[in-house]
């Protein structure tokens, strides 16, 4: 019909495109299940929402049919939900057979399915790589950060981060905060030599006193200036929030044990003028893991929260967080795990940053892709939907799905195997890209569907 009504021959190719997700990097695919008006879960943690269910499906065979990849399809033991996922997608690859009669590899690709429960500690720190950061402090939706309430800002309302069109941020996005900042100083520095100025340029304040003097460095240095403008937000809020401090501490609950030194100092927190949602993110990760410490005073932490002017709503949500990823509920020891990272990281040091007390944590998906990788992920812990005699074959090409939502440093992570581990092509999905503030709102909406039932 189409080439029927072509009269002028403008038709040059007609192409089939999937597009049940939106492609946020080339490693990277989110399907944006509303929080605010999708629920994952039913009326049980393990239970999904039948349209939650069918949208994760529809989102996931989309996926791979623009990758034309048939998975053998893998998923974590413990979860219920992972298992229902891996047979919707496996019973519609059956069903949909003539879509997925695609070329047979000699080594099959694999589609893993995660479950958020298994690592809740990910998703719930301060971040200090940049891509990461502006999610965490500002926000990013559809790649769009809203800069609108910036007071220093009038003329932008909004700020695209794109690796695909931003030159800029495709080369510094996986940047810590402190490397982001000089790298910003040398481009600037090098326009700044080629003028009469008098500035001196130290810090981003300088940066943005010496662009606000010189409008026609924003023509010429293209993307450069808005991402000044996000530097100086972020700066603020590290500043406002004493993030350091707070960060420091995260960091310490994440991936050390040592009770006694981590209750002063979160108690001194608690005391402090940092917002309420910092205070509760900290009772969060010490709460999970000192779940099983005999000396745990968490009623006295929560008693402590609602002193300072914590609602009980808000505390709701700490109860809230172990029931669905307490140490019952995970597949493996998160803290030892952690422990195991800390003594032996060089079995992968994807990143030539070097380590501080502010970015000791590495999200578990590290350790599962690098086991998958090697072929040693077990069977026990991950099994096959259906029977397989390949497990301990080295997959090269890996979709992997987070049930409850993946975050901008696991990415970081795919982004770093991809980049270092020669052969391996990893695509890292799932139903939103979570910073603390939605994680937590996901698991408050399933609290308040409970309420209302």
């Amino acid at each position: 019909m189409l080439a029927a009504s072509d009269d002028h021959e403008v038709v040059q190719s007609l192409q089939e495109i999937f597009s049940d997700y939106l492609a946020v990097h080339s490693d990277l695919a989110a399907l944006y299940l509303p929080i605010s008006t999708h629920n994952l879960w039913n009326n049980r943690w393990d239970t999904w929402d039948s349209i939650a269910l069918q949208k994760s499906r529809d989102g996931l065979i989309s996926i791979l049919l623009s990758l034309k990849k048939k998975p053998i399809i893998r998923y974590e033991k413990n979860s219920n939900m992972a298992k229902v996922l891996g047979n919707e997608v496996k019973n519609k690859m059956e069903e949909e057979e003539q879509l997925f009669n695609f070329y047979r590899m000699d080594t099959a690709p694999i589609l893993l399915i995660l479950d958020r429960c298994n690592d809740p500690v990910t998703p719930l720190l301060t971040q200090w790589t940049y891509e990461a950061m502006v999610h965490e402090l500002v926000g990013i939706e559809n790649g769009c950060v809203d800069i609108s309430n910036m007071i220093y800002e009038k003329k932008l309302k909004e700020i695209i981060l794109s690796p695909e069109k931003d030159t800029f941020f495709k080369e510094n996005m996986y940047l810590n905060f402190g490397d982001l900042g000089t790298r910003i100083k040398e481009y600037v520095d090098h326009y700044h030599s080629k003028t009469k100025s008098n500035i001196e340029i130290q810090n981003v304040s300088d940066i943005k006193r010496f662009i606000e003097e010189y409008p026609e460095f924003r023509q010429l240095s293209g993307n450069v200036s808005k991402h000044v403008i996000l530097m100086s937000e972020l700066s603020t809020r590290v500043n406002k929030e004493s993030l350091l401090e707070v960060s420091e501490l995260e960091q310490n609950l994440a991936c050390n044990d040592s009770h006694s030194a981590d209750l002063k100092i979160l108690q001194k927190l608690i005391q402090s003028p940092i917002s309420n949602n910092n205070k509760i993110r900290l009772v969060l990760l010490y709460a999970l893991r000192y779940e099983k410490n005999r000396n745990n005073v968490l009623s006295s932490l929560l008693l402590s929260l609602a002193q300072a002017g914590v609602t009980p709503k808000e505390l709701s949500i700490i109860n809230t967080l172990l029931e669905y990823a307490g140490s019952s509920k995970r597949l493996d020891n998160l803290y030892e795990l952690e422990s195991i990272f800390s003594r032996a990281r060089s079995g992968f040091n994807g990143s030539n940053d070097v380590e501080n007390v502010y970015t000791q944590h590495r999200p578990r998906l590290q350790n599962i892709l690098l086991s998958l990788i090697k072929g040693r992920l077990r069977e026990q812990t991950h099994p096959c939907i259906e029977e397989n005699t390949m497990l301990k074959e080295k997959p090269q090409d890996i979709i992997v799905y987070m049930i409850g939502g993946t975050t901008y440093t696991e990415a970081r992570i795919v982004h770093e195997i991809n980049l270092y581990i020669p052969g391996v092509r990893i695509i890292l999905a799932s139903d939103h890209i979570h910073n603390s503030k939605s994680f937590l709102q996901q698991l408050k909406r399933f609290n308040t569907t409970e309420t209302n039932k």
